[in-house]
């Protein structure tokens, strides 16, 4: 596996993608109360997928309308 694909596949803390997203947290944990990230919890914990964000990201990006659903990954 090349460190591409390891990026995609990693598992990022709140912490870690407001760094990605060059955000401050608050931003992160406020879209994820009004359900317009994809994430799903650990415990008490918010996690989020790098595959997920960069999707989520073009999808804002490119301006198409997102997915009806709440946008966040199963947590079940």
């Amino acid at each position: 596996m090349d460190r591409f694909d390891e990026m995609k596949s990693r598992v990022l803390t709140v912490q870690e993608v407001s760094g990605y997203l060059r955000v401050h947290s608050s931003t992160i944990y406020r879209m994820l109360k009004k359900n317009q990230l994809p994430a799903f919890r650990v415990g008490s914990d918010w996690r989020f997928t790098v595959e997920a964000i960069d999707k989520w990201r073009a999808a804002v990006e490119s301006g198409a309308p997102l997915p009806a659903s709440d946008g966040r990954l199963s947590s079940k």
